[in-house]
């Protein structure tokens, strides 16, 4: 009744309760936008399949696989799962046994005992212990559920830790590659640059050789074509970098990694945006925030309970048998008998009088830490709030910039084509001609940043919202309990380990 009576008893310290946080009921820059429907949510786990970009999506999948970040992350993970397990064990009894056979004996000056089986003054004898132990911990006061409670809310954070680095990972895939693509269109722009730069150099080299322009107008023409096919070839430095990140963030060494040139696309997709409310669920890193103070809530509860007294259960019970005893029972090996058992059964009970103050030293700081927490969660809330903002107006100014540069593309395009008819007709001079070429390729380059930008602040604007993530992907507190290790012993101690972490733990 006693032992029931005490596991039943309530553990100390604060219940949780989840903070407010700072949430808007708007974003600023929502005005234009389309707000999805609570089941809209196309992004769900595959948020790059809104860039209908085949290539982009086999290298999405060999991220999750071969990251080594991400690997890392998730061996994290398995490992806080393993401190629940340990801290289960907690509640249980340890129950141990110990059996030590010993052979001892005595020279003629030791001793007057005289062996009466060989007459001889010497003596020899074998002692058989056997005695098991046990001890049980009640967890009275509750610190050993509050260290659970706070391991198991770590082990949430981790999970959400480990799906922050999978999105980490995928942006910056994201953003490589799109990257990847803009120095590929931008190469494509400057050879066709080159080839008109070329068609230039040649009508100033016919016109000198009529005799009606000077030879300044052949060295000027051939000066921009050579600044033009130098900033075609320093294009493939941008372009091998983009391409070996890429190689490392798939798991891949850059020398067995290669990519095809393709055209950045020209239309930038937008996922649709949710209520700011429903940020706080679709974001890992709002979610491991939440769940640390879970957790540092439940330490002051550990803490608190270091005032009232441990109460634990041990006991003995055995055995210790000489060979040569009198009454012997038994094998030789095994002290069986009635007569030799030794045992011992009680409840301990431990008060600390005096600490001089440490224990409430301890509990203010685990307040504190507690505190900490919580400053530290609601500034990952606003901070999330911030990134969407940016990225929202970030893609919002930077359409209304493409709108205009692609007007200035063909305005100006349209002007290279006049100057270069007038040029031909010997109305103008050549310094026009170079003008009006260098004024083409700038809103031409403009515009391909522009245009890479915008996909950057999508992969960006994806990030902030979670990447389709939700917090009921977090592991509950039933399959923390049940989660199978299938690390076994044998392999510990013989090897190899495997070279990969096994998909069982």
């Amino acid at each position: 009744m006693l032992v029931s009576a005490m596991l039943a008893s309530c553990a100390v310290g604060p219940d949780y309760i989840q903070p407010t946080a700072p949430v808007p009921l708007d974003y600023k820059e929502l005005p234009g936008w389309k707000i999805a429907a609570p089941g809209d949510e196309a992004d769900r786990g595959d948020w790059w399949s809104i860039y209908n970009d085949p290539t982009l999506n086999s290298l999405m999948w060999e991220v999750e696989i071969s990251n080594q970040n991400i690997a890392s992350a998730e061996a994290a993970f398995r490992k806080s799962v393993t401190l629940v397990q340990q801290g289960r064990a907690s509640l249980f009894p340890t129950i141990g046994l110990n059996y030590a056979p010993t052979r001892w004996g005595e020279g003629p000056a030791a001793g007057n005992t005289i062996d009466d089986s060989t007459g001889s003054t010497t003596k020899k004898e074998t002692t058989y212990t056997l005695d098991t132990t046990a001890s049980w911990d009640f967890d009275v006061w509750g610190k050993i559920r509050r260290t659970i409670e706070s391991d198991a809310a770590n082990a949430q954070a981790s999970a959400a830790d480990l799906a922050s680095a999978k999105l980490l990972a995928q942006a910056q895939l994201a953003a490589a590659y799109f990257n990847l693509r803009a120095s590929d269109t931008l190469h494509v722009l400057l050879r066709e640059t080159v080839a008109g730069y070329k068609e230039t150099t040649e009508i100033a080299e016919a016109k000198y050789r009529q005799g009606t322009v000077s030879k300044y107008d052949v060295v000027t023409a051939k000066t921009q074509l050579r600044t033009a096919q130098a900033l075609e070839i320093n294009v493939g430095v941008q372009r091998a970098q983009y391409e070996h990140a890429i190689a490392v963030l798939i798991g891949r060494p850059p020398s067995e990694f290669s990519l095809m040139p393709e055209s950045l696309a020209r239309d930038v997709p937008v996922p649709p945006l949710s209520v700011p409310s429903v940020l706080l669920e679709r974001r890992p890193d709002i979610a491991a925030a939440e769940r640390r103070i879970a957790g540092q809530n439940a330490l002051i509860g550990v803490e608190v309970a270091a005032y009232f007294p441990d109460i634990s259960l041990a006991g003995f019970g055995g055995g210790v048998l000489s060979y040569a005893s009198y009454g012997f029972v038994g094998t030789s090996a095994f002290p069986v008998s009635i007569a030799n058992q030794v045992w011992s059964f009680g409840v301990n009970t431990a008060q600390i009088l005096f600490d001089g103050g440490l224990r409430r030293a301890e509990v203010a700081s685990a307040v504190a830490a507690y505190y900490e927490s919580v400053a530290d969660y609601r500034q990952t809330i606003l901070s999330a709030f911030q990134q969407v903002e940016d990225q929202l107006s970030s893609l919002r100014i930077l359409a209304e910039q493409a709108y205009v540069l692609d007007d200035a593309v063909r305005l100006s395009d349209e002007a290279l084509d006049i100057t270069l008819a007038e040029y031909r007709a010997g109305t103008i001079g050549f310094t026009a001609v170079v003008q009006a070429q260098e004024i083409l390729l700038t809103n031409e380059q403009k515009a391909l940043t522009t245009r890479q930008e915008q996909f950057l602040a999508s992969v960006n604007l994806v990030k902030a919202l979670g990447g389709g993530w939700d917090s009921s992907e977090l592991p509950t507190w039933e399959e923390l309990r049940h989660w199978r290790a299938c690390i076994t012993v044998r392999q510990v101690l013989r090897g190899p380990m495997d070279e990969q972490l096994p998909p069982c733990l």
